[in-house]
């Protein structure tokens, strides 16, 4: 069922002026959430926490703004192949660039860390045509037609992949080659995370971007696109953080997490409306 709903969506998307596209995706974010209960449920709790508050009309009038938000995502992932140099240009202004171009002539790559906030596939594709040498970390969707649809769609805009499993050994590879290597890191998939503080209480989050920052020296650089009220972009590039290992492992592992989940925090914070944690949080 998924995955013809992704086929008709973008069948739709790549025949309708975009800004049809976006009333559209509005009307059906309305009446899907009327029916999305567990994700009603775990966005009202997930928000309590990062908003510090209980006022449930607050919390109502985000959730609203996130699944339209999302809505919008999809419809932004579905036009993939409309993307052009012309778009871009109209469309997304970049802030912190030169945090880039510093990466680049250290020659230790860099890890691009991003949360699932604002649009973070499209910056993929964003950074990807700016010439970079860009790889994204993705998990399997477990339905194989989901997931060929969503490496067509990265294929599309010319973003190289690297699934999470077997395949990770090459992150070191690209990282040693001075590419860059994005990483969404505000939530474990692997069961292999560590257990660290976000926004003041435990929870498990994933180890791969401080595991790589503390094997190989490559900075952790988080960088965001965000949507502005017009639905045009911000793409920001926050300074590099250095990860300096102690020779403890663990503690290293944990506080480097707490040291980059700090600077997600602030973004979450500052933009709920696009924070999409449609799953508990925390326990």
């Amino acid at each position: 069922m998924l995955y013809f709903f992704f086929k008709a969506g973008r069948y739709l998307v790549l025949k309708l002026p975009l800004g049809t596209c976006y009333k559209v995706a509005i009307v059906l974010a309305d009446i899907y959430r009327l029916f999305a209960r567990d994700d009603r449920r775990n966005l009202e709790y997930n928000l309590s926490i990062v908003l510090k508050t209980n006022d449930r009309k607050l919390l109502k009038t985000h959730i609203k703004n996130i699944f339209r938000n999302f809505a919008k995502y999809l419809v932004d992932f579905f036009r993939f192949s409309k993307l052009s140099r012309d778009y871009i240009l109209k469309h997304i202004t970049i802030e912190g660039k030169e945090n880039l171009d510093k990466m680049r002539s250290g020659g230790k790559g860099a890890i691009l860390l991003s949360a699932h906030l604002g649009n973070w596939e499209l910056g993929a594709a964003f950074v990807e045509s700016l010439g970079y040498p860009f790889y994204a970390i993705t998990l399997d969707h477990k339905d194989k037609k989901v997931n060929n649809f969503f490496l067509e769609q990265r294929a599309t805009a010319n973003v190289k992949i690297i699934p999470v499993g077997a395949q990770l050994k090459n992150c070191f590879k690209v990282l040693r080659e001075n590419s860059f290597l994005a990483i969404v890191g505000d939530r474990d998939f692997s069961n292999h995370g560590v257990k660290a503080d976000f926004f003041g209480r435990s929870t498990i989050l994933p180890r791969g971007p401080a595991s790589f920052s503390l094997k190989t020296g490559a900075p952790i650089v988080p960088t965001f696109l965000i949507r502005k009220k017009d639905d045009t972009f911000r793409f920001i590039v926050e300074e590099p953080l250095i990860s300096r290992p102690t020779g403890d492992k663990d503690a290293d592992i944990k506080r480097t997490i707490e040291e980059y989940m700090s600077v997600l925090e602030r973004y979450i914070q500052s933009f709920p409306d696009q924070w999409y944690a449609f799953r508990r949080m925390w326990d």
